[in-house]
């Protein structure tokens, strides 16, 4: 039996005694002697009696071994021409500081602190600052409207917020300070102060009373030590879109995330204490919190905070200069990332400025990652190129092809195999299982493992309703897909109405609520369309209100006007069509899988409970006159 084999029947058997094996390998204050339990709610929770401090583990227990003069962080900027390394002990002097300050001002354990930032070392000390002590930080990606911050700051009630003066996309300054004041304007909730970082490239205006200066704010602190927190104490809240267009505040707690990444840096990444792993991320998303800060730095690795694209900063080599000049091992980015270079040197004669023999393995995740792009990958590097599954909610990889000392056999279009503690299902609408082969939805079979989240800040109810209600027992991904005969998983798309653009889950039942808020609108569906370079862009369908009278193109224009000012430009949104009427059940619900299916040029099944078949028709016209999305396949009547 292989070591993938003997691990993941273990995690599935006996998860509690495979868990405690696990927890042993990371430094507790006090180990747990209740690996898993269960709340009154029914919620499962792991290590419920340990004491730890994420911070501890990711800085001063390698100091204390001694490591101190190994560098821990690269801030590699090309936007601003800026590089700068940290050493652990440097690190752990940054942050101790901007912790014992954050005391200072009266943060204590489970207070939220939201941290609205850019791709700075600063974003990275302010979240370790708050582990230090006990605080739950909540990272907002900083290309968000003051809208989406504000409902933000709603939710979480943030005593303090620490942002920066500006942000750099490519070569364009986007400052932070307007938009922050905005979102505090519109907010109900209001913090108790703000912190700013002043970058040269734009100076804020501070406004007195509320907002200090970060480097005022730091100046003669005492450095803080390590508050030791419960296992089951929440760590961060890190939003992600929900269908209603509230979105959901995923909840992830010490013990098991440490757990967790502990795991998967050792058995699915392989990456050594020393070696250097890069996350080519943003910390406002999952992949920035796991594996840009918490997981590299737990290991003992040096992590790289990259503030730059794939291309345009300055060219599509951007990538493999980073690799070369730090001597990268294993990377992890998007498929939309080489979709992007791709699209601008297909021939890799980039590649041929750089030496990138350091790069072991090149994982991909973010959203499903297409046969072309993986054989372009693969061809070009010479090295697996592994696409793995993983969500916001579950914090770390669920489904990968790559494990301790096996290596299975890639197999483009699937994400690999489950990974030890995630029974990984697929079932049908009646929540029955499914043979290999088959399409169904994809659960997971609970207990979830550790490092998942345990419920949804401040709304149980929610965490049931979305994720175990539907099928008793399991957690629901949201996803499609089938397991073939041998337990590889394929990812066919999302089964909700949440879209995936670039990695970015956004959701299109908020962005519908935008549009209908539009005076010459009188009903809309919003739906995720194909496309070559992000994976999903969202497209509306509009139907006007009766005596309005308004060209496509100016609907469009005011349209992604609205969701850009709303949303910010993460969701791409530029594309808007008119139709008659939108295809409806006989019960009023409308069909946006199959116009996503019409848009997709997929084939599909028109079902019987649709209340006029011809206006499917009407749909491919109308995208047809637009030119987007691809002409019809074969339609079955049923």
């Amino acid at each position: 039996m292989s070591v993938y084999q003997t691990y993941y029947r273990e995690s599935i058997e006996n998860p509690e005694q495979f868990w405690a094996e696990q927890a042993r390998k990371i430094t507790w204050y006090k180990f747990p002697e209740t690996i898993l339990s269960r709340t009154r709610a029914g919620f499962y929770r792991w290590y419920e009696d340990g004491l730890l401090n994420t911070c501890f583990l990711a800085i001063d227990q390698h100091v204390a071994a001694g490591c101190g003069d190994r560098v821990a962080l690269i801030y590699d900027s090309p936007v601003t021409y800026q590089k700068k390394s940290y050493t652990y002990s440097e690190l752990l002097e940054h942050v101790s500081t901007l912790a014992g300050a954050m005391q200072a001002k009266g943060i204590v354990r489970g207070d939220r602190v939201v941290i609205y930032m850019p791709m700075i070392p600063e974003a990275v000390f302010a979240m370790l600052a708050c582990a230090r002590i006990g605080a739950v930080h909540s990272v907002v990606f900083g290309g968000f409207a003051p809208h989406e911050l504000a409902i933000r700051i709603d939710d979480a009630k943030p005593r303090m917020i620490i942002s920066a003066s500006c942000g750099i996309e490519i070569d364009k300054t986007i400052e932070y300070k307007p938009l922050l004041d905005e979102a505090i304007e519109q907010a109900i909730f209001k913090p108790e102060f703000t912190v700013i970082v002043q970058r040269e490239m734009a100076t804020a205006t501070l406004q007195e009373g509320r907002d200090i200066a970060y480097t005022d704010f730091i100046r003669n602190a005492q450095p803080a030590e390590c508050v030791p927190v419960r296992a089951i104490d929440p760590l961060y809240i890190l939003y992600t879109s929900g269908t209603t267009g509230k979105p959901k505040g995923i909840l992830r707690d010490h013990g098991g995330h440490a757990v967790a990444l502990q795991f998967s840096l050792e058995y699915l990444y392989q990456i050594q204490p020393g070696e250097v792993f890069w996350a080519a991320s943003d910390v406002g998303w999952v992949v920035g919190h796991s594996y840009i800060v918490y997981g590299p730095l737990m290991r003992g690795c040096t992590t790289i905070l990259y503030e730059g694209k794939p291309v345009r900063t300055p060219d599509a080599g951007a990538f493999w200069r980073v690799i070369d000049e730090h001597k990268v091992n294993v990377m992890f980015t998007a498929p939309t990332a080489m979709r992007a270079i791709k699209k601008e040197d297909d021939d890799g004669k980039n590649l041929q400025r750089y030496d990138i023999s350091s790069l072991r393995r090149l994982f991909l995740a973010g959203e499903r990652c297409d046969v072309a792009t993986y054989y372009w990958a693969s061809n070009l590097l010479g090295i697996p190129v592994i696409d793995h599954w993983w969500q916001t909610e579950s914090g770390w990889p669920m489904v990968a092809p790559v494990f301790g000392t096996d290596q299975p056999a890639i197999i483009p279009g699937s994400a690999g195999k489950p990974v030890p503690g995630f029974d990984i299902r697929t079932l049908n609408e009646n929540g029955d299982p499914l043979i290999a082969n088959q399409e169904g939805f994809i659960a997971i079979k609970l207990p979830l493992p550790p490092g998942c989240l345990p419920t949804l800040y401040k709304d149980d109810a929610r965490f049931v309703s979305s994720y175990l209600e539907h099928f008793p027992g399991y957690y629901l991904t949201g996803d499609g897909g089938y397991l073939d005969e041998n337990n590889y998983l394929f990812i066919m798309g999302r089964v909700d109405d949440v879209i995936n653009v670039a990695g970015h889950r956004l959701s299109t039942g908020e962005m519908e609520e935008m549009v209908s808020g539009h005076k010459a609108v009188a009903e809309c569906a919003v739906i995720g369309m194909a496309d070559e370079l992000r994976g999903q862009v969202p497209l509306a369908f509009v139907v006007l209100k009766d005596g309005i009278s308004i060209s496509e193109d100016e609907m469009e224009k005011d349209l992604t006007q609205l969701i850009r000012k709303n949303i910010g430009a993460v969701a791409c949104f530029k594309n808007a069509v008119l139709v008659k009427r939108l295809p409806k059940t006989r019960s009023g619900k409308i069909l946006r899988r199959i116009m996503r299916n019409i848009t997709d040029g997929e084939h599909y099944v028109v079902p019987s409970t649709i209340d006029d078949p011809y206006i499917l028709t009407e749909i491919h016209d109308a995208l047809k006159r637009r030119a987007l999305g691809i002409a019809f396949k074969t339609i079955t009547l049923s």
